[in-house]
C-alpha cells in the first residue's frame, strides 16, 4: 500500500500538476488523511519544492460550529475563509486539491446558513478564482478516501478505506506499470473527440431518455469542447481532473428549456441529494424537486446571483472504465465521470475561441456565458440517453445513442 500511495502522489504532482523546483505548493485535504499528506510532502521535496501550505479542513469540526453559531460568528472561524488560497495564487503555486466526502454529516444543518457559509468561502478566494479563469494557475482535484465515505460505499467491508484506496488506484491506473503513459493515450483521445465536436459548431443539443429528461440548450458561437488536459497561460499542460473521461463545452446560459432528471445522488457540502429534477426555462431554473435533500437543492440553486444558470455541459459514456465499476461513489470528481452531467453556475472561458484572453465580462455580454462564484455538477446520464446535436442549417446529427457515443464520435 505504502508504494501504491507514493506513486499517486508522484502521479499527480509530476504528471498532473507538472510542478517544477521551486514552485510553491498549495494542498487541501481532509483531516483524516494526514497519512497521505505526509507522503505529498515527502514527494513535493524530492522535487525541489520548499514553500507547501497545508489547508487541512475537519468536517466534523465545522458541522459543530454550523449547529452552535450563527452565520456572522461562523465568519470568525478559518474553516471556510480561503484568503490563503488568494495568497497563494498570487506566488503562481501548483494547487493540489485532495477532495473526500462524509455523506449525510450534515443533514441536520439549515440548509440556509449551509448556503451562506458556502457562498462566503467562494466571496473570500476571488483572486485564486480569477486567476485559474486566466489558465495561469496549475491545479488538480483527486480523491482520498476516509473512513465515513468508504463505509457508505462499501458496508459490508471488513477494510472499507484500504477497499476505497484499491478502487482509486485501479480507476487511476496506479497498479498498471506507467500509468502517466495510460493516461497520456487517454487524454489524447479526449482531445480527438473534442476536437471533432468543436468542428461541428452545434447550434443546440437536444437530451430525451426515459427516465423524463426532455432538454434543449444553446452553444455560442466559436465554442470549443475541451477535455480534462487545460494549457496554461505559460505553455505547460496539466490535467485538471484525475481521473477524467469527459469532453464538455459552456453554453449559452440563456437558452436552457425543459427538464433534466438526475441519474445519480448528489453529495452537496456532505448532504445527500437525491431521485431529483429540475425544469428550465429561458436558461432559468423555474422548478425543483427531490426526494431527499429537497430544500438543500433549493438553496444550492440560488446560493448566490446566476447560480439558477447552467455554465457546463459534459459528455460521458455509459460504457467508460468508471461506469463499469456499477458504484455510486457519492463523489462528483467519479460520478461525474460516469455519465453525461451538467453544472449549474460558472462557465469555462476557454470554452470559446481565445475566451482566457477575453475576460469573463465581455465572454458574459458577447457569448451568454454564464458568470458566477458556485459551479455544481449534477448527473444526468442514463443508459437510453440519446443526445442529438443540430446544426446552424437545422442538421441533425446523433451524437449519443442509448448512452453512448456513436461511432463518429467515439
Amino acid at each position: 500500500m505504502k508504494d501504491l500511495l507514493e506513486k499517486y502522489a508522484k502521479v499527480l504532482l509530476e504528471s498532473c500538476l507538472k510542478v517544477e523546483a521551486n514552485q510553491p505548493l498549495f494542498v487541501s485535504f481532509n483531516v483524516e488523511r494526514m497519512d497521505f499528506a505526509r507522503i505529498v510532502e515527502k514527494v513535493a521535496f524530492e522535487l525541489g519544492i520548499k514553500d507547501i501550505y497545508f489547508d487541512i479542513s475537519d468536517p466534523y469540526l465545522k458541522h459543530e460550529a454550523l449547529k452552535k453559531l450563527e452565520v456572522e460568528e461562523l465568519k470568525n472561524l478559518s474553516f471556510w475563509n480561503k484568503e490563503m488560497w488568494n495568497v497563494y495564487a498570487k506566488k503562481h503555486a501548483a494547487f493540489l486539491m485532495l477532495t473526500s466526502q462524509t455523506p449525510g454529516l450534515m443533514k441536520d444543518i439549515d440548509a440556509k446558513k449551509m448556503a451562506a457559509m458556502t457562498k462566503y468561502g467562494y466571496e473570500t478566494r476571488k483572486e485564486f478564482d480569477a486567476m485559474r479563469d486566466k489558465s495561469e494557475l496549475a491545479w488538480c482535484i483527486a480523491a482520498v478516501p476516509t473512513e465515513a465515505w468508504a463505509k457508505e460505499l462499501y458496508k459490508t467491508s471488513p477494510n472499507p478505506v484500504e477497499e476505497l484506496w484499491n478502487q482509486i488506484f485501479e480507476i487511476c491506473s496506479i497498479t498498471e506499470n506507467d500509468p502517466v503513459k495510460i493516461w497520456n493515450e487517454k487524454t489524447n483521445k479526449l482531445k480527438k473527440r473534442a476536437e471533432k465536436l468543436t468542428a461541428y459548431q452545434f447550434k443546440s443539443l437536444k437530451y430525451q431518455s426515459s427516465n423524463g429528461t426532455d432538454f434543449q440548450i444553446d452553444l455560442p458561437e466559436n465554442h470549443r469542447w475541451a477535455s480534462g488536459n487545460e494549457l496554461l497561460a505559460n505553455g505547460k499542460e496539466v490535467l485538471v481532473n484525475f481521473p477524467t473521461e469527459e469532453v464538455f463545452t459552456s453554453p449559452d446560459c440563456y437558452s436552457a428549456e425543459g427538464i433534466l432528471y438526475a441519474s445519480k445522488p448528489l453529495s452537496y457540502q456532505d448532504t445527500i441529494i437525491d431521485d431529483f429534477y429540475l425544469s428550465f426555462e429561458k436558461g432559468k431554473v423555474t422548478e425543483v424537486g427531490a426526494k431527499t435533500g429537497e430544500q438543500t437543492l433549493k438553496e444550492m440553486v440560488n446560493i448566490c446571483e446566476n447560480s439558477n444558470l447552467l455554465g457546463e455541459v459534459a459528455l460521458v459514456p455509459c460504457d467508460s472504465p468508471i461506469a463499469n465499476h456499477n458504484q455510486v461513489f457519492l463523489e462528483t470528481l467519479f460520478d461525474e465521470n460516469a455519465a453525461c452531467h451538467v453544472a449549474l453556475g460558472d462557465s469555462f472561458p476557454d470554452c470559446v475561441e481565445n475566451g482566457s484572453k477575453i475576460g469573463k465580462k465581455v465572454l458574459q455580454e458577447k457569448y451568454n456565458l454564464n458568470k458566477c462564484d458556485s459551479h455544481v455538477d449534477f448527473m444526468i446520464g442514463t443508459k437510453d440517453l440519446n443526445i442529438t446535436g443540430i446544426t446552424k442549417d437545422q442538421k441533425e446529427v446523433a451524437i449519443f445513442i442509448n448512452g453512448n457515443f456513436t461511432e463518429e464520435f467515439n
